[in-house]
């Protein structure tokens, strides 16, 4: 199995042979690639989509009309990830969730991820936006993609000391952090509950989200001994209960730009692989 820096140089690769990309970019030139074409279906209510080899040897990528339509530019992607990867479907567990996703299901997801926001295009927006869910939802309608893949994105290329964190049932399912907050041990555990007195906790219990607030690092942070004012910012997808969180820190409070390690591709790396989905996956996604 490929591990995400494998799947992301990939997906890459596989951009460059479809043509310099636009925005939006069309995901029916990369299902042609795999000599695919898309077509809308209904499907089962938990089904995002499938694929099939026809008789002629063309690809059939079917996706589920009832879906909306960022979910299914998604299962597009996805569905291409698994013919350019070569790797089976496995959908012995609901894709839905973020628990006990297969392996080969998150690589293709992150490689969707990688076709949906290529880093050509989203890393010097992701340099010139303020930072706070409101660019990530500016981010997420320019590239037409989810807010869980754009918002996961954003952390990862930030030149901030910021992490995207997505909860699910009040647990956290993972965290995708910037290169500085890695770089300064900023760890936030999976599995571990939403600080019951947060932002987030509160938001998800019914508040209404208003504009950013100052929070405490040691209440994200395991093991966390450095100085610095956290702010958090956060949404709740009530139909799937899931609650979205961006943190960051003052910088110049936290630590001098001459001790942080300055973002480079050849330094890209994202998560820690923990079997758990970095981005959003076929099913129940917004």
């Amino acid at each position: 199995m490929f591990d995400e820096l494998d799947i992301a140089t990939k997906a890459r690769e596989f951009i460059k042979l479809c043509g310099p990309p636009a925005l939006p970019v069309s995901v029916q030139a990369y299902a042609a690639q795999i000599g695919g074409t898309v077509v809308e279906e209904a499907l089962g209510e938990n089904e995002d989509a499938w694929s099939f080899r026809d008789t002629g040897g063309k690809y059939r990528i079917c996706v589920n009309c009832a879906q909306n339509p960022r979910r299914r530019r998604f299962s597009v992607c996805h569905e291409v990830a698994h013919v350019a990867l070569g790797i089976e479907a496995d959908h012995s567990t609901p894709s839905w969730s973020y628990a006990r996703r297969p392996p080969g299901e998150i690589a293709c997801d992150v490689f969707a991820a990688e076709l949906l926001l290529p880093y050509q295009l989203f890393k010097p927006r992701v340099d010139s936006a303020d930072i706070g869910l409101a660019s990530i939802g500016e981010l997420a309608d320019e590239f037409d993609a989810s807010l869980l893949s754009t918002g996961s994105r954003f952390a990862t290329f930030s030149r901030e000391l910021c992490a995207f964190v997505v909860s699910e049932g009040g647990k956290i399912r993972y965290s995708a952090r910037s290169a500085g907050l890695r770089q300064a041990k900023g760890w936030i555990r999976p599995g571990s509950s939403l600080p019951s007195d947060s932002y987030s906790a509160r938001v998800r219990a019914g508040e209404r989200p208003s504009s950013p607030e100052e929070a405490e690092p040691d209440q994200w942070f395991e093991d966390w001994e450095r100085d610095g004012v956290l702010i958090e910012d956060t949404r709740h997808l009530g139909p799937w209960d899931q609650t979205l969180t961006l943190l960051w820190f003052d910088e110049e409070e936290l630590a001098p730009p001459s001790e942080r390690k300055h973002w480079d591709e050849d330094a890209y790396r994202l998560r820690e692989l923990d079997g758990v989905l970095p981005w959003p996956g076929r099913n129940k996604r917004k």
